[in-house]
């Protein structure tokens, strides 16, 4: 019997974890039926009864496993690390726990699985949210698109179905702060994209504010992409071949007495606030990139597990480091 793992991450969800194992629970007995269900709930050191009400559901369903993380590593961290615990033929990579990724769709994810694609992803065509955050993250997909050396769909997050072999690949990456959309997107595979509507929470309160949304696509871009460093070596190189086109000019003009040279306050002010501005912009550019290689010259765990619940052996090899403490139900 082939073995489909869903990996629902979760922060102070203590409305919504049980609806959400109840949800995909009936979907596996109603719609697949002839497939072994794993569901594997990562918890960001919630400081509710999230944790409490996950080890209830564990202690009665084997097939819930729970990771508790030592403190807040944050969504992708924490999720990267719950896949590596996935042993599924198949694993959604995540299904948040508030359920505005439907799991409706896991039977249709998982007949297209089984006709051949390795990546069966879904897409947010439809988004019950603001005019102004889904202008945003449309502007947001235009540019990594543009600046990456692959294609990053729109609207695809990870609400997607992968294959075994595409997980791992996933998994060789030693990513500190790893962007999994953009992984699974640069590994490549066969891939088939399914719209849906991105439902609004019903419960509870979203943990993502906008200083977290940001820092997301900051690491998206910079991940992913030299586009930004390409551009400031360009854009440097125009503005100093400008600068020595301009002198060669003013003073040219100046023996053939063409005019004056331009001088006032005005000028230089102008010239120097903007010349300072496009500096200070490429350093921030540059201290980006450094930031990302010193976090992952420094190295260390990706994510330190404080408890296992229903998981009595290491997962698959991918770095992860040994919890403090495991539980078996």
């Amino acid at each position: 019997m082939k073995k489909i793992t869903v990996v629902s991450p979760c922060y102070n969800e203590e409305d919504n974890v049980e609806t959400c194992y109840e949800t995909v629970k009936a979907i596996f007995e109603r719609d697949l039926p002839g497939y072994a269900r794993e569901h594997i709930f990562v918890d960001n050191a919630s400081q509710d009864r999230t944790v409490e009400i996950l080890r209830g559901i564990a202690a009665k369903d084997p097939s819930v496993k729970v990771v508790v993380n030592s403190r807040n590593f944050g969504v992708y961290r924490s999720t990267f690390n719950g896949l590596r615990h996935s042993t599924g033929d198949a694993t959604l990579c995540m299904l948040p726990v508030d359920l505005q990724d439907p799991p409706e769709h896991l039977p249709e994810f998982v007949r297209l699985w089984e006709s051949g694609y390795e990546v069966v992803a879904g897409a947010r065509s439809t988004r019950e949210e603001g005019f102004v955050l889904r202008s945003a993250r449309k502007a947001f997909y235009r540019i990594i698109n543009w600046l990456s050396d692959f294609e990053l769909s729109p609207d695809v997050g990870e609400f997607q179905l992968v294959d075994r072999k595409v997980l791992d690949a996933v998994l060789s990456h030693n990513d500190h702060y790893p962007y999994i959309r953009g992984i699974i997107a640069s590994v490549g595979f066969k891939k088939v994209i399914i719209p849906y509507t991105w439902k609004a929470r019903k419960r509870g309160v979203s943990k993502h504010n906008l200083m977290m949304l940001v820092d997301q696509a900051l690491n998206a871009i910079f991940a992913f992409t030299k586009a930004p460093m390409r551009f400031c070596t360009l854009v440097g190189s125009g503005i100093a071949v400008f600068s020595i086109l301009f002198s060669i000019f003013t003073v040219v003009a100046w023996f053939l007495g063409i005019g004056n040279a331009p001088r006032g306050t005005t000028t230089m002010i102008v010239a120097l606030f903007f010349l300072s501005g496009i500096q200070l912009l490429f350093i921030g550019m540059l201290g980006e990139y450094i930031t990302a290689i010193h976090n992952q010259v420094r190295g260390g765990p990706t994510v330190i597990e404080r408890e296992l619940i229903n998981i009595s052996a290491p997962g698959r090899p991918s770095g992860r480091v040994a919890s403090l403490a495991s539980h078996k139900a």
